[in-house]
């Protein structure tokens, strides 16, 4: 490639690793660390493409991004920042950047958008601005850039969006933002669950019905569908949809046009589709218990949510922001310490964010002093330690030292007494992990359905103790 390059950062490290990594791919760099010099080299020479930091010495790069376009309309833009949240990569869209890159990022990424924008110009249109300042996801971590990065993406357009994760991520807080912040935000945005809705109810609940269509059908009724026409449907808990009603959402999705239940009429929908599950598909279309063309259909987009455990970093920001929540709606306002929030980083957190949510309005209503130390979090919650860290009696080895040094089986019993000692507690945790779904849980465990089931009889286990509500 050959190009000429102005990179607008001041960090010298930084800006050191960026030159050199793109004259080795032949381009030619001139660099710069603030707005003013920024603005002087634009008027003095032309550039392919720019990169340009957030935050520079004498201001916010975004926040300039205008001046910049003034001096160079056709010059595509790739943003750098180290203030990874959602509210920045939104901006960088709405400045019409080419790419987003939070800070740290994969240099070989960096060079191909480079390549690409300098080969190509700029590949999108301005976005609207999003109404207000609260950004619905929270969280800075490297596991939710991704996420944000894909969000950004697809504001602009209406391809079909499936979103996964395990349960209390967060999956309706993206669908939200995708809504609030793209081009449908002005239409309605209407979620429907597929797992709460009886099997016999849900096509009059997706696609409405006529009068008389059914016993009890006394009145026209107006399906999701039609609600969410102009705007957004959300299919929440979609792998839990009955195969009748996969069929007809398939059809609706390729025709674009629904009908409603005992109705002849063919209706035409506009409306944008993001979906979401917490369950693993790909063995349900295995199984023939979802549809291979529904899930293609669906997975135009996907966008995977990491569960907390996988982004402790954001537990102290996400507890401030459920702290100022509850205090918004009339708890009284209350401060964590350092070791209170370090004892929140080390549990569990199976619910996910939402658990988190939870245990924050808790300490926010017992507490007993405005600022929640680390003994008084214990005694309102309880103490709990991540699974073989070092309150957990020095994970399962130590566990098993235990139990053999409490236990003295026979001579040859040895192996299948520790055995049935710790399966069950393992099946309990798999079912657990997965809401007491045990196609899930014997995914997890690597071990066949059908072996789960007897052994889950075997031990006197019960499934539906583990299944957790809606």
């Amino acid at each position: 490639m050959s190009g000429k390059i102005l990179l607008v950062e001041d960090d010298s490290a930084i800006a050191t690793v960026i030159i050199a990594a793109l004259e080795d791919d032949g381009f030619t760099i001139d660099r710069c660390s603030s707005i003013a010099a920024r603005n002087r080299l634009l008027d003095a020479d032309a550039y392919d493409v720019m990169l340009t930091d957030v935050m520079l010495e004498d201001g916010d790069g975004l926040a300039s991004m205008d001046d910049a376009k003034a001096r160079a309309p056709e010059m595509p833009v790739i943003v750098l920042s180290a203030q990874n949240t959602l509210d920045t990569a939104v901006r960088a869209s709405d400045k019409d950047a080419f790419e987003y890159f939070p800070k740290p990022f994969d240099l070989d990424e960096l060079v191909q958008a480079v390549r690409q924008a300098a080969g190509q110009g700029s590949r999108a249109t301005a976005a609207p601005e999003a109404e207000g300042d609260g950004m619905p996801l929270v969280g800075r971590s490297q596991a939710m850039q991704g996420v944000y990065r894909m969000i950004t993406r697809v504001l602009r357009n209406d391809l079909t969006v499936l979103v996964t994760g395990e349960s209390g991520t967060g999956k309706e807080l993206v669908a939200e933002a995708i809504h609030e912040l793209g081009s449908r935000r002005t239409g309605p945005f209407v979620a429907v669950n597929a797992g709460a809705i009886p099997a016999d109810l849900i096509e009059s609940e997706l696609f409405g019905h006529e009068k008389g269509a059914f016993t009890g059908a006394i009145a026209q009724a107006i399906g999701k569908f039609e609600q969410a026409n102009g705007g957004t449907l959300f299919l929440d808990e979609i792998g839990d949809m009955p195969a009748e009603a996969q069929t007809r959402l398939l059809r609706a999705l390729q025709s674009g046009q629904i009908r409603r239940v005992g109705g002849r009429q063919e209706i035409a929908v506009d409306v944008r589709i993001i979906a979401a599950t917490n369950r693993n598909l790909a063995p349900m279309i295995a199984a023939g218990d979802f549809r291979e063309d529904l899930f293609y259909r669906l997975n135009v987009v996907p966008i995977e949510l990491p569960p907390l455990r996988e982004r402790r970093e954001d537990i102290d920001v996400l507890s401030q922001h459920f702290l100022a929540q509850a205090a918004e709606d009339g708890l009284p306002r209350r401060q964590l310490s350092a070791d209170a929030v370090e004892l929140l980083e080390a549990r569990n957190w199976r619910g996910n964010v939402r658990e988190l949510r939870n245990v924050i309005y808790r300490l926010a209503l017992m507490a007993r002093d405005d600022l929640i130390d680390g003994a008084s979090l214990s005694d309102i919650i309880g103490t709990e330690t991540k699974p073989g860290g070092e309150g957990d009696a020095n994970g399962f080895a130590g566990a098993l030292d235990q139990w053999l040094a409490e236990n003295s089986p026979q001579s040859g019993a040895l192996y299948h007494s520790a055995l049935a000692a710790f399966e069950k507690p393992l099946i309990e945790h798999a079912l657990s992990e997965t809401g007491g779904n045990q196609l899930r849980a014997s995914k997890l465990l690597g071990i066949n359905r059908n072996t789960l089931r007897k052994r889950i009889g075997d031990l006197d286990i019960e499934p539906d103790r583990f299944t957790r509500p809606v």
